[in-house]
């Protein structure tokens, strides 16, 4: 398989500590590149390819589909860990009397992201994201 064979995208924000522990969690089981990242954070990121705004990306979590579908909240992360053989896990989010139990703590969780996460700023805008964006990058290029 090769890395334009993806089975999902996961748009995600590389500011976030927590984010980022998904994400190593992911990359290193995905051995067969199975899932796509994109960071939200980083400068150049364009919403707006996948048809939102910048605030909605940051507001929760986004996966984009091969045919361009988009999910987002929970069902990302049972997409996300079939990919890597672990769908087993989130079988129980799938079942209809805790579906709902699920999306809502989601949901919860999401809207205090940023402050649970130890980011006070509230989700953001293209403007807004730019200061953080370009923090990001020179955290990530050292400088």
């Amino acid at each position: 398989m090769t890395r334009n064979d993806w089975r999902i995208k996961v748009l995600y924000d590389g500011a976030c500590p927590l984010c980022l522990r998904e994400v190593r969690f992911l990359r290193g089981r995905d051995q067969a590149g199975r899932i796509a990242f994109e960071d939200i954070a980083a400068p150049g990121f364009d919403a707006s390819a996948y048809g939102l705004d910048q605030a909605t990306a940051m507001a929760r979590i986004h996966g984009i589909l091969p045919n361009g579908t988009r999910i987002e909240g929970v069902e990302v992360f049972r997409q996300l860990y079939a990919q890597v053989g672990l769908g087993w896990l989130l079988a129980p989010t799938r079942w209809p009397g805790l579906r709902p139990v699920f999306d809502a703590a989601y949901r919860a969780f999401a809207r205090n992201r940023l402050r649970l996460t130890g980011r006070s700023e509230p989700a953001c805008t293209q403007e807004s994201c730019a200061a953080p964006a370009r923090e990001h990058a020179a955290r990530a290029s050292g400088t």
